[in-house]
């Protein structure tokens, strides 16, 4: 038997042999021997940052998001990665969408999470429920309403804005009059408009939309989880959040919810929505809305953030929304108080219109606001930010949210204040 295994070898060898010095052998070697030195031809060497471990440094995330993720989210975003149309993803994607419906206390069948952060939320509603050519009003009292205006402007809508100052509120009487003078087709409102630390009031403005065929539209990114928000009985026609801020979980998913009425606009369009990732004909298959028995490929999603967001919104069920409702609003209270004692002033004068999850503080007089924070990043490992978009110049902003809702956190919020006040130059009055 060896002596048969070692004969076979040995014509192998032969053979091989003999086809080296073969006319196509001689063909070959240069070729391979160019095929070679085409591979090994880069000329941009790998980076040295690729080849350092990756490091990230433990920070406190008390300005207005992302806001600290509690480990079970963390943990729940290193799960295996699995298939993005696999029947264990489509009963995630279920279960997303209940706790959504939780969350925005809504019994609409049309709920599901944008891949991506609130900004994919918000196109998604406006280039959805907006044709070219026609009238939205949009109210304007710090970033929010004039990104949405941007976005509206940019699909071609004929943009209206009903504006104050940031941290001003709008009337019912205000509302109305506007939607009556400009008959649109959408409304938008931010109920946590975070750009100024004002929480908006909602009650009675769906009835106005009703009344005059409009469509209501509220951006909650800011509130969810942190201020009452009951999307049918406030007869809300579309609403949306962010993943990052009281609802605990990692930048990069949105939570969105049509009515019937919002949904007979957008699926009876004469024209298609300007964005195909963000059409609803689409996203309502995907997420399994539409009726249809089965689901088809559209995007892939992403897994691990859905991961992260079941298990975030499994949190807020758990803890239930009138809990953390109080929660936040007696930690924000407990945090007003610190913060008066320091000598600073709160922004929005009227208690009830402040959003407990982001509050913000007039500039003390004679400080500069950008080299307080800094001091407070580099010596506390802490970020607060300055104001956005209309309010920059005008306010720090602190966000005690969802995981970070803690009495313990406002008092190393308020001792790096205090730290700041103390070691910042404050110029001569």
């Amino acid at each position: 038997m060896q002596r048969a295994l070692f004969s076979r070898s040995a014509l192998l060898a032969q053979q091989a042999a003999a086809a080296l010095d073969s006319p196509l052998a001689a063909r070959t070697v240069p070729l391979l021997q160019r095929l070679d030195r085409s591979m090994s031809s880069v000329t941009i060497p790998p980076p040295a940052c690729m080849l350092r471990p990756l490091e990230v440094p433990h920070r406190y995330l008390f300005g207005p998001g992302p806001s600290n993720v509690p480990p079970r989210v963390l943990a729940s975003g290193s799960r295996p990665i699995i298939g993005h149309l696999h029947p264990e993803m489509y009963q995630i994607m279920n279960d997303i969408k209940k706790g959504i419906q939780y969350a925005f206390q809504t019994e609409n069948n049309m709920t599901l999470s944008m891949s991506g952060s609130g900004h994919a939320a918000m196109e998604c509603a406006v280039f959805n429920t907006v044709e070219p050519g026609e009238s939205v009003l949009i109210s304007t009292n710090g970033i929010w309403g004039e990104r949405v205006a941007e976005i509206a402007e940019r699909m071609g809508a004929n943009v209206h804005r009903l504006e104050k100052e940031p941290g001003g509120y709008f009337t019912n009487k205000e509302i109305e009059q506007a939607i009556s003078k400009h008959k649109p087709v959408l409304f938008f409102l931010a109920h946590g408009e975070s750009s100024a630390g004002l929480c908006h009031p909602v009650d009675g403005i769906g009835d106005i939309c009703r009344k005059h065929n409009c469509l209501f539209l509220v951006d909650t990114v800011a509130s969810l989880g942190a201020a009452p928000i009951f999307m049918d009985k406030q007869k809300i026609d579309i609403l949306y959040t962010g993943s990052q801020k009281a609802l605990n979980a990692p930048p990069g998913t949105a939570p969105i919810s049509f009515n019937d009425r919002a949904c007979q606009k957008m699926f009876n369009r004469k024209t298609k929505p300007v964005s195909y990732l963000f059409d609803m004909t689409h996203l309502s298959n995907y997420w399994g809305c539409d009726g249809k028995p089965a689901r088809a490929y559209h995007h892939t999603g992403p897994v691990s953030g859905f991961f992260a967001l079941r298990e975030s919104l499994a949190i807020l069920a758990e803890k239930g929304l009138e809990e953390s409702w109080r929660k936040h609003k007696e930690v924000a209270a407990y945090l007003y108080k610190g913060l008066e004692d320091l000598g600073l002033e709160l922004f929005i004068p009227e208690k009830d219109l402040r959003l407990p999850s982001v509050t913000t503080i007039s500039i003390p007089e004679g400080y500069d606001w950008r080299e307080m924070l800094t001091y407070i990043m580099k010596h506390h490992q802490m970020e607060m930010t300055g104001g956005l978009g209309p309010s920059i110049g005008m306010v720090i902003r602190i966000g005690l949210m969802g995981y970070n809702c803690e009495k313990s956190n406002a008092d190393l919020v308020l001792h790096a204040l205090d730290d700041a006040l103390k070691n910042c130059k404050k110029s001569k009055p």
